[in-house]
Order: structure tokens, then C-alpha cells, then sequence
């Protein structure tokens, strides 16, 4: 009994899950835009807004591409056989071609079914033949707003094309464009191409003179009666098009400027919300939609770019997509942190140069400080040098001297002997010039004047060093010997102070063998050259050093009882400045060895 009363138990026999059969009515085909871009938004709403399960079944009107009767005839039988069994819940007639075939055929086409009208204008819907299961969401197209929208960003545009197909649909809209458009008359011309195949009418759009702007309607059929489904034909006006493109229907935007258009999303959404109503149990009849205006508008910033089209001349509360980011928008944290990473390394830059100049003022401070003292020390060593510069002056006077009583002889001789007097006159002119050296060298010496680096033979140099102290060495019993190499060693460097160096150096090995019996008094002076450096050796047969070699060149450091310490320190700073380097070192047995080097000029480089 208990199982009786629970009922079969046959899972065939249980209740099914109740859905509903939406048939939606193409206008001249499913491809056809801007139609089809609303279709999807509607079955996309319905997928997402519909508590039921829903079945569409979708169907093109596809004898509203021209006039023939016969074959409406024909699909309404088509529809009638197909749903005789089971009749759609709800139709949905998408454009206006759908809405006027079903209106002129409503008593045979499913008449208690109830039918949603959409994705038309105002005044394509016939209001008088609707009947109680008929309601309508419509839009309204404002042609003249669309227009004057499009002027007002590109004012000095004087020649508009209207893109329109030839199919009833469309002929009938070219008359009511033409009647609001009226009042541009005379600001712009409108030129209209639905006499013509598409294949000439683009063309003629790749061809347009200046200040021109393209309007595309549709493109159901042309004159030729060729359909353009799809996005084929809209496509390829954009590729050969010389003007900008604007239309009244959101579906078409990525190939148009843009502006205020009728968005296929809100109107979906719109529509959707009232067959959802008429679903539940709604009377279509009392359902009442106001016809939408247009979105605000939408423009494409590509489009804009590629015309000119500049943005401030935008309506306002306008929309701008496909905005290409600038670099700041991109990679805004990348370049601030290089921006901070700029200002820091500029920064430390700037206390670099800061410091490198402050490090160079105190350079040229330092080798003017330098250079007076080498000054002092060059007048020091002209004070030791006094005996050996009156040897060699004594030496040239006392030559002219003789050479004059001896040509005043001549003169008071009977006969003159003018070869004689020649020979006398060509001696005391050779003894003038001598002694005229001597002096130039000596004031070469003491001479204030500032670093001069110019080409010259450290041969040269070390040849009038020797001549310079040669008087001295003489009266100190120092025998001084120089061996020279015996090609030239081009060295660049200022010629008074690498002579200021070897004159120390000589002087200082003169002192040292002071004590020295004279026989062992020797000091000799060799040049040479070491692969790309020139090298002069200063050998004296002295005690040897004393202190480390470097200590030796240290200011203030001397072993003379009446020495100042400055002489090697201030000739370590020539030849440094010289980019050389110089050094001592002991002899093995007795002496001391001063080595210079200095780096060859590059021409004796080249040379070699």
C-alpha cells in the first residue's frame, strides 16, 4: 500500500525541466551587419537574463533582399510545415525587413505566438497592424544630429558620400535622409552612390576630392542585385577609402571614426528584458517601450590619428578607445625609477666635477707653488755655477782680448797683412758667439716660464748641462765624461727643466766626492735607449746612499750641512711631470747611480 501510494517509481514518467523554443527572424540574412551584430547580443542576454532553458532556432528572410512575393510565400509555407507540431513560445523579428514580413503575413505567421519587433527604427513598424501579441523595442535614427556631430570635428569637410544598398529596405531610408538632411543644403554636398555596383562605387569612394567624409548606412544589395553579407563590404571601403568613415550603429565601429550611434549591447539588453517579461506571462500589447536615442559618443582614437582629427574638438562626455598608452602610461614605475636613478648618478656626477675641478685648481696651485720653487732652486744652482760660468766667459774675453792688441799691431805695421787680419777678425767673432752662449744658457736657467712641452733630444740636453758646469767641475778637480747614445732620443718635455734635473744631479755627485782624493773624482753621464723609453744615468764614484732610495726624494731630506732638502724633491716632480719616473740606487763596490727614464716621443715611435 505504502508503495502504491508513493506513486511509480519510472523515471520516465517524472517531470522534464521546462525550457523555451525562441524563434528569432533574420532580416535578409544571419551575416548581414548591423542585424547580426545584434543577434548575438540578443542570444547572449538571453543565455545570461533567462531562468529557463533556452532553445533558438534561427531563420534569414532572405527574399527581402528584392520584391518578390512568390518567394515570401514560399518560407512562410517553409516555417508553417516546420513548426506545426510545436510552435515557438516567442519570435523574435531582428530589422525592419523581418518586422514588415511578419506584420503583412501575421494571420498565417504562428498568430498566437507572441512577437517582439527589435533592432528597428520607429518608423519602419507599422503600429496600426500590431496586434495583442505584438510589441516592439525600437530605436530612433536622427540623421541630421549624426551629420552635424560628424562637421563639428571635421569642420572644413564641403563633400559628404553616403554609402546606401538598393534593396527595398534601404531605398526607403535614402528618402528620409534626404529629407532631414535638407537643411545642410548648401554647406556640404551629399553624393549618393545606390544607382551603382559596389564594385564602382569604391572606385569612386578611393577618388574623392579633399575635405571629403564617407557615411555608411548599409550594404544589403547594390544596384547589381549582388548581396554583401558580412563584413566584406564595409571592410573594403575602409582599405581603399580617402576620407573618414562614420555610421549611425555601434556594430560597425572599429572601421569608422565613430560618434553617437546606436549601441547593440543596451539595445539588447533592453529587448531581452521585455521577451523575458512576455516569457513570464506578460500580454505583449501592455508592454510599452519608449524608442531609444543614441549612445553617447564612442570614437576611435586610430581613426582619429589617421585623419587629423583632434580630440579637443570632441563633443564633451565623448569615449575614446583603442588609445595607444603613451611610454609614461606604460611603463610609468620603469621610468621613474630611472628618472630617480638619473637624478642620483647626475647628482653624484655633479660633486665629482665639483671635486675634479677642485682638484685641478689645487693642481695648477701647487705646480705654480712648484714651479717658483724650482725658480729659487735654478737661482741656488746659479750661485754654484758662478765660478764655472766666469771660467767659461775668462776663456772667450781673454781670446777676443789677444785677438784685438794683435790686429791693432797689424794695423801699425808697414805692410798689412789683410789674410791675417781676416783670420784675427773671423777668431774674435767665433769667441763672441761663444761667450754670447754662455750667457743665453745662463739666462735660459734663470728665466721665469711657465711649463712649455715641445719635441726635443735628451742628447742636446745632457750636452748643455756638461757645458754648464764643466767651469765647476774644473775648479772642484771632477772629471766629468759623458757617453751618449748614438742615435737621437726625441723626448716631449720643457728643455730648462729636464736641465734644471741633470744639473742637480750632476752638482749633488760633485759634492759627494768632495772628500775624495782627485785622482777618484769622476762623475759620468750616459744616455741610452730601452725600447720605447730614453734613459740618462748620472754615475758618481761617491760613499753611496745612505737612507732608502725613496727617502731620498722627500722634501726636506739632505745630508749637506747648508742643504735645503728641496733639490731632489722638486726633480722627482719634473720628471713625473714628464709622465718618467727616476730613481737611485747603490753601485756594486762604491758610487751612487741616478737613472732617469722618460717615455719617447711618438714620432720616434713611428719611426721605429
Amino acid at each position: 500500500m505504502l508503495l502504491s501510494l508513493m506513486g511509480p517509481s519510472d523515471p520516465a514518467g517524472a517531470a522534464e525541466p521546462e525550457h523555451k523554443r525562441i524563434l528569432i527572424l533574420h532580416s535578409v540574412g544571419r551575416e548581414f551587419r548591423p542585424w547580426n551584430e545584434w543577434a548575438k547580443a540578443i542570444r547572449a542576454e538571453l543565455d545570461r537574463q533567462s531562468p529557463w532553458t533556452v532553445d533558438v532556432q534561427e531563420h534569414s528572410l532572405i527574399a527581402a533582399r528584392s520584391a518578390d512575393a512568390d518567394a515570401e510565400t514560399l518560407f512562410l509555407d517553409y516555417l508553417q510545415a516546420l513548426y506545426a507540431g510545436h510552435p515557438p513560445d516567442l519570435v523574435i523579428g531582428v530589422g525592419a525587413p523581418a518586422a514588415s514580413f511578419i506584420q503583412r503575413n501575421r494571420q498565417r505567421f504562428f498568430p498566437a505566438t507572441p512577437t517582439l519587433f527589435t533592432t528597428i527604427e520607429a518608423r519602419r513598424v507599422q503600429y496600426s497592424k500590431m496586434t495583442n501579441n505584438d510589441t516592439v523595442v525600437a530605436v530612433t535614427h536622427r540623421f541630421l544630429v549624426l551629420f552635424e556631430s560628424f562637421l563639428k570635428i571635421s569642420p572644413e569637410t564641403k563633400v559628404i558620400a553616403i554609402v546606401n544598398g538598393a534593396s527595398p529596405n534601404e531605398l526607403f531610408w535614402r528618402g528620409e535622409m534626404e529629407r532631414e538632411l535638407k537643411p545642410l543644403e548648401g554647406e556640404v554636398e551629399i553624393r549618393w552612390y545606390d544607382k551603382l555596383s559596389y564594385e564602382d562605387t569604391l572606385k569612386q569612394l578611393a577618388a574623392l576630392p579633399p575635405h571629403s567624409a564617407i557615411f555608411w548606412y548599409q550594404m544589403v544589395a547594390d544596384a547589381a542585385g549582388v548581396a554583401h553579407e558580412g563584413d566584406r563590404a564595409l571592410t573594403r571601403l575602409f582599405k581603399v577609402a580617402n576620407a573618414p568613415i562614420f555610421s549611425h550603429d555601434d556594430a560597425f565601429f572599429g572601421e569608422i571614426v565613430g560618434g553617437p550611434m546606436h549601441s547593440p549591447l543596451e539595445g539588447s539588453r533592453r529587448a531581452v528584458g521585455v521577451a523575458i517579461r512576455i516569457l513570464n506571462g506578460e500580454k505583449p500589447a501592455e508592454i510599452r517601450t519608449q524608442p531609444s536615442e543614441f549612445a553617447p559618443a564612442k570614437y576611435d582614437w586610430r581613426e582619429l590619428q589617421r585623419w587629423g582629427i583632434s580630440e579637443s574638438l570632441l563633443p564633451p562626455g565623448s569615449t575614446v578607445y583603442f588609445r595607444e598608452p603613451s611610454a609614461w602610461e606604460k611603463y610609468r614605475w620603469q621610468i621613474a625609477f630611472v628618472c630617480a636613478v638619473m637624478l642620483v648618478q647626475a647628482g653624484l656626477i655633479s660633486i665629482l666635477l665639483y671635486e675634479r675641478r677642485r682638484r685641478r685648481v689645487a693642481e695648477v696651485e701647487a705646480r705654480r707653488r712648484m714651479a717658483e720653487l724650482a725658480h729659487v732652486n735654478r737661482y741656488s744652482m746659479a750661485g754654484e755655477l758662478t765660478t764655472s760660468i766666469a771660467h767659461e766667459l775668462n776663456q772667450p774675453l781673454g781670446s777676443i782680448l789677444v785677438n784685438t792688441e794683435s790686429a791693432e799691431l797689424l794695423l801699425n805695421a808697414p805692410s798689412l797683412n789683410v789674410a791675417e787680419l781676416k783670420e784675427i777678425i773671423s777668431d774674435i767673432r767665433r769667441d763672441d758667439q761663444r761667450a754670447g752662449e754662455v750667457i743665453r744658457r745662463l739666462r735660459s736657467l734663470l728665466k721665469r716660464a711657465p711649463f712649455e712641452a715641445q719635441q726635443i733630444d735628451l742628447n742636446d740636453v745632457v750636452d748643455e748641462s756638461l757645458d754648464l758646469v764643466s767651469g765647476l767641475a774644473h775648479a772642484r778637480a771632477v772629471t766629468v765624461e759623458s757617453v751618449l747614445s748614438t742615435e737621437a732620443l726625441p723626448v716631449q718635455g720643457d728643455r730648462i727643466q729636464l736641465q734644471q734635473v741633470l744639473l742637480n744631479l750632476i752638482l749633488n755627485a760633485t759634492d759627494a766626492m768632495a772628500t775624495l782624493d782627485k785622482s777618484r773624482r769622476k762623475v759620468t753621464v750616459r744616455t741610452a735607449r730601452d725600447s720605447d723609453i730614453a734613459q740618462v744615468e748620472v754615475v758618481d764614484n761617491g760613499p753611496g746612499l745612505l737612507a732608502g732610495s725613496d727617502e731620498i726624494f722627500e722634501p726636506f731630506y739632505t745630508t749637506k750641512p747648508s742643504g735645503m732638502g728641496m733639490g731632489l724633491s722638486i726633480a722627482r716632480t719634473i720628471v713625473e711631470a714628464h709622465e718618467g719616473e727616476i730613481s737611485a740606487e747603490n753601485r756594486a763596490g762604491r758610487g751612487t747611480v741616478f737613472r732617469i727614464r722618460l717615455p719617447l716621443a711618438s714620432s720616434a715611435l713611428a719611426v721605429s
